[in-house]
């Protein structure tokens, strides 16, 4: 006579565990009605009566008993693998990936990327071996192979002949004279508008600004000077960028150090910085105009503390007139001038940054150390 269907003799610790799962539950109903099963049948219920209990077919019923041992509770996590066969092989999943990543204009087609429509057309038409996939599935693969739609981003190398000289030059100012170095730059244009911002509020509930349409008062630009020795910024609104303005900027540094000693100011290419008076005016008061390389404005050291300024006066901001944003701009370098860091504080962090460039092997600025000759 054949004998039932039953769940072998359960360990303690499998009866133990199977009883955990079935009293105090799982995230997974498929564990759970299989734990189910097992302490069912170990109890001395037939196939039948486990089947009506459980709310399953029979021979899924036995299939578990069954599985159960030969394998144990391993059997409660089924490594399921059913579902169509892939149409497609892990080398033309590869071509496919890298046809994504490829633009269109490359492969003859008249559009600057692709849509999945378009890419999947694409791939249909390829001669000589045309994929067959769907748009869904399509997704999936791209996305297993880490191909997602992302924004373009621009970029520029600088061409300037003298890069590495200007930056040689600008970081011996900073890391040799910081005492004697100052940066200058302008800042704007700076409009009267409501400027959106962020800040702190009740969820839900952010500060609102006015729109505002019809503006006729023009811009006005924020001529800055930054003594990195004593970390202090100063500086002037104008309402344009000329030869004139940045004279009276130089001056005004010039007059921070007035013991007559060289001093060396950082500054960009504009061309009012280079005017031929400027230049004869700087050689004759002992100034040293270090310009920085052609599109890497990021070696002025000043553009670092523009990014507070405008965080901090101008986002979240509606002024009424170029005056009240003039007050609010000079309101902020008193407070800031009045916390600035003390100077041995300031020379400890180049020392350390200096340091820690060293052991990275690379130079001010990102560049990789000179080889030893």
């Amino acid at each position: 006579m054949t004998q039932p269907v039953r769940v072998r003799r359960l360990t303690e610790p499998e009866g133990q565990k199977l009883q955990r799962i079935v009293r105090r539950g799982t995230t997974s109903t498929v564990r759970y009605r299989r734990a189910m099963i097992l302490l069912a049948s170990a109890g001395g219920n037939t196939v039948p009566v486990i089947a009506r209990l459980v709310q399953a077919d029979e021979d899924t019923v036995r299939d578990v008993i069954h599985r159960f041992n030969e394998i144990g509770l391993a059997c409660l996590d089924p490594q399921w693998a059913g579902g169509r066969p892939r149409l497609l092989s892990l080398e033309q999943e590869v071509i496919v990936a890298a046809t994504a990543s490829t633009r269109p204009v490359k492969l003859g087609q008249p559009f600057t990327r692709w849509s999945i429509r378009k890419l999947l057309d694409y791939l249909h038409r390829l001669p000589g071996g045309a994929f067959t996939l769907g748009r869904e599935a399509l997704r999936a693969l791209l996305a297993r192979h880490g191909v997602t739609f992302q924004r373009t981003k621009t970029w520029k190398e600088s061409p300037d002949p003298d890069f590495d000289a200007k930056l040689d030059a600008i970081e011996y100012a900073l890391t040799e004279r910081p005492e004697r170095t100052f940066a200058f730059d302008e800042f704007g244009p700076l409009g009267i508008r409501p400027t959106a911002g962020s800040g702190w509020a009740p969820r839900g509930e952010p500060d609102r600004l006015p729109a505002t349409y019809r503006r006729t008062q023009g811009v006005t630009y924020f001529h800055g000077c930054y003594s990195v020795g004593d970390d202090l910024l100063w500086g002037v609104n104008h309402r344009r960028k000329g030869i004139d303005n940045t004279w009276a900027a130089l001056k005004s540094i010039r007059a921070a150090r007035p013991d007559g000693a060289p001093i060396y100011v950082i500054l960009d290419n504009l061309s009012a910085h280079k005017n031929w008076r400027i230049r004869i005016w700087a050689e004759k008061h002992k100034v040293r105009l270090l310009f920085t390389p052609t599109y890497a404005s990021w070696a002025n050291p000043i553009e670092a503390h523009f990014g507070p300024l405008r965080q901090f006066t101008l986002a979240n901001s509606c002024h009424p007139s170029h005056t009240v944003q003039t007050w609010a701009l000079h309101g902020y370098l008193r407070w800031r001038n009045a916390h600035a860091r003390h100077p041995d504080v300031l020379a400890a962090q180049r020392r350390e940054r200096a340091r820690v460039r060293s052991e990275k092997g690379i130079r001010w600025g990102g560049r990789p150390l000179r080889p030893a000759v």
